[in-house]
Parts: structure tokens; C-alpha cells; sequence
């Protein structure tokens, strides 16, 4: 078999693979990929005979994922085919099966591309450094196949997750909430109704339908553009709440009833509020470019914040080290304990739901609390020496309180910023906040200043 090698190195990122189709990332690298993952499950996890494999609704998932079975089947290893899913719910089949599971989805990414989220059984997540290096190179050498091939089979789990997901909350004395979710013709359209048609909310969902060419916006609530249609509907319908989930439904953002965008750093100090309801004590993971709010009302709720580098491989790990009850990301990946340490956007929806049903109050009065100070964002910036402009800006702020966990932050108290390089681009990603958005502006400036100055 002849391998495109270029391609592996291209599509195998730090957590994830992801390429254009068919150019990157095509039946013949993804047969190879599943004799690679089949190879390392078998070094990693020698009793397992099985792997679980979903996908959402790309037009070339089925091809793909085909592809990817029958390497994994040539290396001895039997597939359960679970069929459409979100990417939670093949964490869920993961956790409930005991199985590693593999998700072909490229998530928030345009139609041309298509990609594949890995884990080991009960959704122990697999990155760069703990085996997407070692798959790679498998798939890479082209491996022969087994004297004794695997067999395929299907399951259906959407009612167990739906039970699952539900049972993070407790139904009674829930409110008919308005509730508008934009589902971006991604996997939330197969998901949801699953989960609320057992609620009593009133549901409106928008572009339920699986269309993995997304005709009516990218699937992607990070970009406000995006956001647009659920905002209007909102305010038209006078909604108590908007939904916007990514193409593979794992991630869910937030919009209150005034048709504002809620940051995933409130919807994470909301989330981790109710946590520890239930879990009094418990530690709270947050990604150190999340909010202050976050770990202030962590403290104030009775928990204890410890902040991560930022990506899902260092908050499942540290997670796992600290027995931690939850995690947020201000990407808006929410991760609980009760779900293998795995991010779910539908857990998070209904568990905010279920705080907004019982607070009696609008979504923007409940998060009021939490709105302590205004953000930049994150700001890309292209450079030659992403070191070279670090150890500058490090130079600059040398008085301030200051880490290195995950690239710089630099901390005066009533403001501080992150600044880290991309894993795949020569980019640095500035976050920054402080009391008020004028001190962000001027603060901001400031900080590009130095940059440019290396």
C-alpha cells in the first residue's frame, strides 16, 4: 500500500487528526490510520477485542470510516459500528462499553474537511504524545494483515445516552423554558431530540437537519457571525435561552434571553456552581486563558481551582490525577467526572437548564454575579520567532507576577494575559482581561506593542 506521507504529517495534529477531503485525508490513509490504531490498542490494551467507531454526517464519513474499519480488522481487532453520533456519545459508548473509541468528525471545520477524534477505553484520551505519534508511524510502515481478521457488527445507543445524559440532573420542579437551540445541520440535530422530547421545556430547534455541507452557516459558535440566526430567533420568539452547538455537538455555547453571547468562562463558573452543589469540596479544573471569575467563585462555592495548560488531553489527565468532580475550557468544552472525564455540550445544556428552571430568574440577571470583568478574546498574531517574541514580552512585564505552564502569563492583579504559540502555525494567541474594556483596549495595544518590537 502506498501512503501519501506528507498527508499523515499534515493531518496528525496535537490532538486529533483533521485534513481536506480527499486530497489529505482519504479512504486508502484512513485504512492505514485504523491498521495503526488497531496496533497500538493492542500494545496498550492487550485484552481488548473490540473497537467502537461513529461518525457524524460529512458526505464522505461512510467511505472514511469503511476505510478505517477494514484496517482495523486486518490487525485482528473486531468494529462496532455505532453509526451517527456525536462526538459525546462515542465517549459514551467508550465509558459504557469499556471500549476505545474513534470519532470521524471535523468538528467545527468547513465541509471540505473531515477527521477522526481518538480515545482508549472509558474515553482516556489519546493525543501527539501518549499515541497519535505512535498510530502514525504504524500507518506510516503499512502494516500486514493478521492471519485472523476481525469482524463487524452495529449497536444503537442513543436512548442509553439520552438516559445517561439526563441523569445529571433532577427533572422535577423543571420550568417550560423557551428554549431555542441552533443545531448548524450538525450532530446536535440527532442528539438533542432524543434528551428534550423527555423535558418539559419548549424546544425550538434550528437546522435540525444532518447536512454535513452546512447550507445555512459553518458550524462554528466560536465566530459570532455564527450566532446570528439563534440570536434573532431568540429575540423573535422571546425566548428564555439560545443554543449553539458545534458540528459534532460536543462544545455548546451559550445565548440569554437579550440575545447576548455568554462566554464559556461564565457558562464554566455556572456549571462548576452546581457541581459543587453535589459535590461540596470538590477540585474544579480550568484552562489557565479561562477568566478569573471562574476560580473566584470556585473558592467562593467552597472548591478548590487548579488551572491546566489549554486542550482536552492536560484537563482529562489532570482530572484524572486529582479525582476532579469538573472541568471547563473558555472554548466551551465542559468535561465531568460522571462521564469518564469527557466533554459533552448536551450535559452541559441541560445542567444549565436545570439552573436556569430553578433560579426563576433570566439567564442574564442569574449570570449577572459572574460578569466581574471584560476580555479581549483571542487575538492571532503572525511572527518569524515565536521564543524570540516571548522571551521579549517576558523581559518587558519582568515585575509582575508571572508562569510558564502554557506559554507566558503575566498577572498585575486587576489585569493580566496569556500569550502562547499555536501548535500547528506560527501564531501567538493573546488573551487578556481586565476591570473594564477600555483598560482591555488600551492594555492590548500595550502588549502588541512589545510584540512587534522583538
Amino acid at each position: 500500500m502506498t501512503i501519501n506521507l506528507l498527508s499523515l504529517d499534515e493531518i496528525v495534529k496535537a490532538y486529533d487528526v483533521r485534513g481536506t477531503y480527499p486530497d489529505q485525508i482519504n479512504a486508502t490513509v484512513c485504512e492505514a490510520l485504523g491498521q495503526g490504531f488497531a496496533a497500538f490498542v493492542r500494545k496498550t490494551e492487550p485484552d481488548v477485542t473490540s473497537v467502537a467507531i461513529g461518525h457524524d454526517m460529512r458526505p464522505s464519513a461512510e467511505e472514511l470510516v469503511n476505510a478505517f474499519a477494514d484496517g482495523v480488522m486486518s490487525q485482528g481487532l473486531d468494529v462496532i459500528e455505532l453509526g451517527l453520533c456525536s462526538t459525546d456519545m462515542v465517549y459514551y459508548a467508550s465509558g459504557s462499553l469499556s471500549l476505545p473509541g474513534v470519532m470521524f468528525t471535523a468538528s467545527h471545520n468547513p465541509a471540505g474537511y473531515n477527521g477522526i477524534k481518538l480515545c482508549l477505553s472509558d474515553a482516556v484520551p489519546i493525543g501527539q504524545e501518549t499515541g497519535l505519534s505512535f498510530i502514525k508511524e504504524q500507518a506510516k510502515s503499512g502494516l500486514a494483515p493478521v492471519e485472523n481478521p476481525g469482524a463487524k457488527s452495529s449497536q444503537d445507543l442513543l436512548s442509553g445516552f439520552a438516559t445517561h445524559v439526563l441523569g445529571f440532573i433532577n427533572e422535577e420542579g423543571l420550568r417550560p423554558l423557551k428554549v431555542i437551540a441552533d443545531t448548524a445541520n450538525g450532530m446536535g440535530g440527532f442528539v438533542l431530540p432524543a434528551v428534550f422530547d423527555q423535558l418539559p421545556f419548549d424546544v425550538e430547534i434550528m437546522y435540525e437537519e444532518l447536512d454535513g455541507t452546512f447550507p445555512n452557516h459553518e458550524a462554528n459558535p466560536l465566530v459570532v457571525e455564527n450566532l446570528k440566526d439563534l440570536q434573532a430567533r431568540v429575540l423573535e420568539t422571546g425566548a428564555d435561552i439560545g443554543l449553539a452547538f458545534d458540528g459534532d455537538a460536543d462544545r455548546v455555547f451559550l445565548v440569554n434571553e437579550k440575545a447576548e453571547p455568554v462566554s464559556g468562562s461564565l457558562t464554566t463558573a455556572l456549571l462548576a456552581k452546581k457541581i459543587l452543589e453535589d459535590s461540596p469540596g470538590a477540585s474544579i479544573i480550568h484552562n489557565l486563558i479561562c477568566s478569573k471569575t471562574v476560580a473566584e467563585v470556585v473558592k467562593e462555592n467552597g472548591g478548590r481551582p487548579i488551572r491546566s495548560r489549554v486542550g482536552h488531553s492536560f484537563i482529562k489527565q489532570i482530572m484524572a490525577e486529582t479525582g476532579a468532580a469538573f472541568g471547563g475550557e473558555h472554548s466551551a468544552h465542559y468535561y465531568f467526572k460522571d462521564n469518564w472525564r469527557a466533554d459533552s455540550g448536551l450535559i452541559a445544556a441541560v445542567i444549565v437548564l436545570e439552573q436556569l428552571s430553578r433560579a426563576n430568574v433570566p439567564l442574564s440577571e442569574l449570570l449577572a454575579p459572574l460578569q466581574r470583568y471584560e476580555a479581549s478574546g483571542e487575538i492571532n498574531t503572525k511572527v518569524t520567532d515565536t521564543d524570540a517574541v516571548l522571551e521579549k514580552v517576558a523581559q518587558h512585564y519582568s515585575d509582575a507576577d508571572s508562569d510558564r505552564l502554557d506559554g507566558l502569563t503575566v498577572d498585575y492583579g486587576d489585569w493580566w494575559f496569556n500569550l502562547r504559540p499555536s501548535n500547528t502555525e506560527p501564531l501567538l494567541r493573546l488573551n487578556l482581561e481586565a476591570a473594564s474594556q477600555d483598560d482591555v483596549d488600551r492594555r492590548v495595544a500595550e502588549v502588541q506593542e512589545v510584540m512587534a518590537s522583538a
